[in-house]
């Protein structure tokens, strides 16, 4: 199994983010190969807290083109993860979501 830093890259810091942390639901850009269960076990590592759910989304790069040559953005993937209503909130989120 990789490393629980291996697979959580970034948090995700948008006005949408910062909304849902109030119902303890933070996001993160993930590994694109990770899937639910290491992204539970890697956030559960990390932060010391207690996962209810994991919610993924894939987002495909954009084409980008430069004169006749096309390429193509790399894809990323996002997670949604819920925590559950006994857990305390991540401290690393706490002075940011004011």
């Amino acid at each position: 199994m990789k490393s629980p830093y291996d697979i959580i890259i970034r948090p995700v810091l948008t006005e949408k983010s910062y909304e849902a942390m109030n119902d303890k639901r933070y996001t993160f850009e993930v590994a694109v190969t990770a899937g639910k269960t290491e992204i539970k076990y890697a956030v559960e590592q990390i932060f010391g807290v207690k996962v209810k759910s994991v919610n993924t989304m894939r987002i495909l790069g954009k084409m980008k083109r430069q004169g006749r040559t096309q390429g193509r953005r790399p894809e990323r993937k996002k997670a949604y993860v819920t925590l559950t209503e006994a857990s305390k909130g991540i401290e690393f989120f706490e002075g940011m979501a004011q």
